[in-house]
């Protein structure tokens, strides 16, 4: 069991008010921006590697997410890990799509393989496979053979503990259950609503949340990340409540998903 207060975790990040550059999915780069924002962080959204320098060298964290992969991003992404690594800044990694394209996952083990990151945030599927086990990634998403179950707990745990030993960092693995490990400390989140998977994008917010109160929290990787985990689902939790009440559907979950964490 960890020894940590979430609320002292978010004072830091609304007091702190730590600067992410985000290299994210162009899919989903405006709900990121918003849900940093929500949180009391603030975002810059640079992936121009002339600049990346500058702006992670104001920048208290970096969101690495691969979900839009392109041939001038390669780059980019480089060489953001490139110059948080030389300025000492805490990278959050995405790893969007890892096991579905032969070319994200061999970027990704190379990446790992040569750079420091303090985060390795995804789902089941994109944590197997940068482990090297053998499974299928639905596209972006996990496979339900890769879901989190009380029987499978223990397994999908020492899994993604097994990656944060490897290349010494947290591994936050999401799913119905969250998992979060720096190797030798595990917790697991069981909040959360099914309908925030329905929402593009969510784990991409999800990164830059954890992106937020790393930053802000440097010293307490782990327990930053977990915070980020559960205010992220107990946020989705209100969030459907409050659609429910109005007679919404997933646009208006959406915008309570953000109020909530603005109000949170």
């Amino acid at each position: 069991m960890l020894d940590w207060d979430k609320e002292d975790l978010l004072k830091n990040v609304r007091e702190r008010h730590p600067l992410v550059e985000c290299l994210t999915n162009n899919v989903t780069v405006n709900d990121v921006a918003n849900v940093i924002l929500a949180c009391g962080a603030s975002p810059v959204m640079a992936t121009d590697p002339r600049e990346l320098e500058d702006f992670i060298g104001l920048a208290q964290a970096v969101d690495l997410n691969i979900g839009t992969m392109a041939p001038e991003l390669d780059l980019s992404f480089e060489k953001s890990l490139a110059v948080a690594q030389k300025l000492g800044k805490p990278v959050v990694l995405d790893p969007v799509g890892a096991g579905a394209a032969k070319c994200r996952t061999e970027m990704l083990l190379r990446l790992l393989d040569t750079y420091p990151v303090a985060v390795i945030r995804g789902n089941a599927s994109e944590i197997r496979a940068l482990s090297g086990e053998a499974g299928k990634t639905m596209g972006v998403d996990a496979s339900a053979g890769d879901a989190v179950t009380q029987e499978t707990l223990p397994a999908r745990t020492a899994m993604a503990a097994g990656l944060a030993r490897k290349h010494g960092c947290v591994v936050a693995m999401s799913g119905a259950w969250d998992i979060l490990t720096d190797g030798e400390r595990s917790l697991v989140c069981r909040r959360g609503v099914p309908q925030m998977s329905q929402i593009t994008g969510t784990g991409c917010m999800l990164t830059g949340l954890t992106a937020a109160f790393v930053g802000a929290n440097p010293d307490r990787i782990l327990e930053a990340a977990a915070a980020a985990t559960e205010m992220m689902c107990l946020c989705g939790e209100i969030a459907w409540e409050r659609t429910q009440k109005l007679q919404g559907g997933l646009g208006t979950l959406r915008v309570q998903l953000i109020d909530a964490l603005s109000l949170a």
